[in-house]
């Protein structure tokens, strides 16, 4: 009878104690597990960017971060949009044959809509951040100049549709992330799931 006992408790201590063992490796595990999935903020550095253009005027522009990247909105003028097309001849790539742009983006606004324009702030030839040049026609920088940007590392130029000029150092026109509206006055930058609004 003792036999039968001391094989009863001695049963019952090893699955308590197996069951504290799963217990303590999974505990232990538990953080080295996490440990690998990205963390909040890592997420949210390739997450989409919601912005409002409500108080974007006529004109002008304005930054936000996607993915660590600036991304510049311009609210582009009835002048600035009527300029686009008298300087193509000086451009290096006037019908962005050269897939820089999502493929509803691909025309000569280089937009959804021709008024805001969207584009990501790194200069294509050694990754500076162009300068945005709206005058046209300053003195430094010549009298083709119809407004656009500059990049004051290597000289590279574009227009108001980041269209890289000939005889830049830059071999392609800026890049346009993918983006959507979610409204008249809502953009989102880094999704276009289900087309474009």
């Amino acid at each position: 009878m003792t036999d039968n006992v001391n094989r009863s408790k001695r049963r019952l201590l090893i699955a308590a104690t197996s069951a504290a063992g799963g217990v303590a490796a999974a505990g232990a595990g538990a953080p080295f597990v996490f440990s690998l999935m990205p963390s909040e903020r890592a997420k949210a550095a390739g997450a989409p960017v919601a912005v409002d253009l409500s108080k974007l005027e006529p004109g002008m522009m304005m930054s936000v971060e996607w993915q660590g990247k600036p991304v510049w909105i311009v609210h582009r003028t009835k002048e600035m949009l009527e300029l686009l097309a008298k300087h193509e001849g000086e451009l290096a790539d006037p019908g962005s044959s050269v897939p820089q742009q999502p493929a509803y983006c691909n025309n000569p606004y280089r937009s959804i809509k021709p008024e805001y324009f969207v584009v990501l702030g790194i200069c294509t030839h050694l990754g500076c951040s162009p300068t945005f040049r709206p005058e046209i026609a300053p003195a430094d920088l010549g009298a083709d100049w119809a407004g656009g940007w500059f990049c004051p590392c290597h000289g590279s130029r574009f227009d108001m549709a980041a269209r890289v000029y000939k005889g830049a150092p830059a071999p392609t026109n800026l890049i346009v992330p993918q983006h959507k509206y979610l409204s008249d006055g809502r953009l989102l930058i880094g999704d276009d799931s289900k087309g474009a609004a």
